[in-house]
């Protein structure tokens, strides 16, 4: 299958599983998918074990379990090495698990800029036999911050590894403030506003799908040299209260 939907308006009333980071790009784009008539059937998580993965997300990636818990949609995860390629192959035998179980004809990824990343999933999703969708692809970051918040994401920042985000940053909400932040230090170092090239992470403690939201118990900030890590050591779903 060689046809791809790049735009957040090109594809509708399809059979999907969105590839789940638990951040902000994941749930945006798993929004936009569902917006446009897309079934979500399933997410599926790498878990890497080495903190360099190419593909996926690290810090915070087990708690994945407690947003789709929130979100009630059934959650496969996988553990792989985090190598580089070898970890394409995990990928490919959880997507494969996936359409098996569910029965879906798409996969649904945050892909912003990153032409590593969704070369690597167009392919995947070709060799299977399904629809690749990429919600954000190529749209202005920045723009997509704004409609995050506006669309009322609670996301916070989880890591740091680039220049100008020091360890003041592990922790903090994602608000327009925030976003006034991130411009001054993109002018400065060129960080990019999504954090494309593993600049920083993400975790979302709710968003607008969300059934609950998610509540930090206990964390720890680990930071060495020059970049950090928001940890969530423990967590919790409250109920969202319902309208009077």
């Amino acid at each position: 299958m060689a046809e791809f939907f790049n735009s957040h308006k090109g594809y509708y009333n399809l059979k999907s599983a969105v590839l789940y980071s638990g951040g902000k790009d994941s749930n945006h784009a798993l929004c936009l998918a569902k917006e446009n008539g897309n079934e979500i059937r399933a997410l599926i998580t790498l878990i890497p074990e080495n903190n360099e993965s190419w593909m996926f997300h690290y810090p915070n990636v087990q708690h994945t379990q407690l947003q789709a818990e929130a979100l009630e949609i059934p959650l496969v995860a996988r553990l792989t090495t985090g190598h580089k390629e070898n970890e394409l192959k995990d990928l490919q035998a959880a997507i494969e698990e996936v359409k098996g179980r569910f029965k879906i004809d798409s996969i649904v990824s945050g892909a912003i800029e990153s032409d590593y990343q969704k070369s690597r999933i167009d392919k995947i999703c070709s060799t299977v036999g399904l629809f690749s969708i990429a919600p954000l692809w190529q749209r202005d970051p920045e723009q997509l911050i704004m409609e995050e918040i506006s669309m009322g994401f609670d996301t916070i920042i989880t890591a740091c590894m680039a220049r100008g985000l020091t360890r003041e940053w592990l922790g903090r909400k994602i608000d327009y403030d925030c976003l006034r932040d991130l411009k001054k230090i993109r002018e400065r170092y060129g960080v990019h506003l999504s954090f494309e090239g593993g600049e920083g992470e993400t975790f979302v403690l709710d968003g607008p799908l969300f059934k609950d939201r998610i509540k930090i118990l206990e964390s720890e900030t680990l930071w060495h040299n020059d970049s950090g890590y928001f940890v969530i050591k423990k967590a919790v779903a409250i109920p969202k209260r319902l309208p009077p």
